[in-house]
């Protein structure tokens, strides 16, 4: 263990307890959604640091399979982000809703609202990212995985307590600077350390310089339509029924896509200059770790494994609030309202929590739980939370909403699983015939609205 590397995070954390104290709010609004006063620069900072917590992922994918993590993780998420701009972030803001299942059961009733929070719940519980959590923990300090994430988990639940949503936006702030500082720093001197970035590009295998990384067509074009994930990510929404005006909610979701422009190509390159330098490296999933020890001298180096940890935890913790927040206000309202909504979103930071470090333990991997969480949250929520939005001539009718989510869902999780047998059923990913049946149910439901 590296003692500067050691004072560097110990710093950090006690800089998170202090943002996370004098945050604490009072009242049902503040807590959840910061009272809806949510300017330009918070909005931008909360957003870009929660919606890019996969740096881990990010680092063995660019290591792995090369320039290709641009258009994987990169492209199509700026393009979800674009439609979610322009088609819902003013309409999200406009609207009286605090949450997704809030928005379904406005426009389809009680039944799509209690299903709809369920899945809500699903993409919310944070496994991915305590999962990364407990292996930057493990790489710095250490400590095994089980234990590290149940320590990591434990320590974010505690700053996020007292002040709620305005918690998660006061820390986001701090790790907004710091993931971008962290990178800009090991990057100008890992390319410098190869000999520039042509040298780079020599060195790197061919499959790493094609568009595809030698996956093939699908296993790139699957990523565009889980990436539609972004149309119903809870986060976007939570953060756009929390900004100032439907104005600001707009504006900052465009400008957090230049945010991500800019973060991708540090990491992208980061990622690259490791396989450069390290060709051998045994676990990708340390390329980013390994890279900083390798060209940082100690100083430098911690600030990046603070930075590393940063980026990690603020997409932690905002998902952790967002599934606590959900479990209170959509999965049990009613025992919730007997309890008092504040003190059962807490006890749902512990229960979600325990399901974070559970379902992460199972899989063990970063990539299979955002593919298959993406895959059946996405297909399952997408029209319906769309067509919400739109012309009610549009919306499904209520009973069909209800089974197009659950169906969908079913499909989903039905082709994942056969996984398990070795193949795909008729080879195709589980997200192509899960938006197909909800399309199909949606069709129908209009037809019979058409016949009656």
């Amino acid at each position: 263990m590296d003692p500067v590397v050691i004072g560097a995070l110990v710093a950090y954390a006690l800089a998170l307890l202090l943002l996370g104290a004098r945050s604490r709010t009072r009242g049902r609004l503040e807590y959840l959604l910061a009272g809806r006063r949510l300017t330009t620069a918070p909005f931008v900072a909360t957003l870009v640091a929660t919606w890019y917590g996969g740096v881990l992922g990010v680092g063995e994918y660019s290591y792995r399979f090369g320039i290709s993590n641009w258009l994987v993780m990169g492209v199509p998420y700026y393009l979800a982000a674009l439609a979610f701009a322009f088609l819902f972030a003013r309409r999200a803001r406009a609207s009286a809703a605090l949450s997704i299942p809030d928005q379904l059961k406005e426009a389809y009733g009680p039944a799509a609202g209690r299903v709809g929070a369920l899945l809500v719940l699903l993409m919310a519980v944070p496994a991915a990212y305590v999962l990364m959590l407990g292996d930057l923990l493990g790489i710095y300090l250490g400590v095994p995985l089980l234990a590290a994430m149940v320590l990591g988990t434990a320590f974010t639940i505690l700053y996020v307590v007292a002040g709620g949503f305005r918690s998660v936006v006061s820390t986001n702030v701090l790790q907004f600077v710091l993931m971008y500082l962290a990178f800009l720093v090991v990057l100008p001197v890992a390319l410098h350390r190869a000999g520039g970035l042509g040298a780079v590009w020599a060195a790197l295998p061919e499959a790493s310089r094609r568009w595809d990384g030698g996956l093939g067509v699908q296993a790139v074009v699957v990523w565009y339509f889980i990436a539609m994930q972004t149309l119903v990510e809870p986060t976007f929404y939570q953060r756009c029924y929390a900004a100032e005006s439907p104005a600001v909610a707009r504006r900052g979701v465009l400008i957090s896509v230049a945010f991500w422009v800019l973060f991708d190509f540090l990491t992208t390159f980061s990622g690259l200059a490791a396989r450069a330098l390290m060709p051998d490296l045994a676990d990708p999933v340390l390329s980013y770790p390994e890279l900083g020890r390798l060209v940082l001298p100690p100083a430098a180096n911690a600030l990046f494994a603070v930075g590393l940890f940063a980026t990690v935890m603020s997409t932690a913790h905002s998902y952790l609030f967002l599934a606590a927040a959900t479990v209170g206000h959509d999965v049990a309202p009613g025992l919730a309202a007997r309890v008092d909504e504040r003190r059962w979103t807490i006890a749902g930071l512990v229960l979600v929590g325990a399901a974070a470090v559970a379902l992460a333990m199972a899989l063990r991997s970063v990539v299979a739980i955002w593919h298959d969480v993406g895959s059946i949250a996405t297909s399952a929520l997408l029209l319906p939370v769309a067509f919400a939005q739109g012309p009610e001539h549009l919306r499904f009718r209520p009973r069909w909403a209800v089974a197009a989510i659950a169906l969908t869902a079913l499909v989903a999780t039905v082709w994942i699983l056969a996984r398990e047998a070795g193949r795909y059923p008729l080879g195709l990913e589980p997200i192509f015939p899960a938006l197909v049946t909800s399309a199909a149910l949606w069709v129908a439901g209009r037809r019979r609205r058409v016949v009656r």
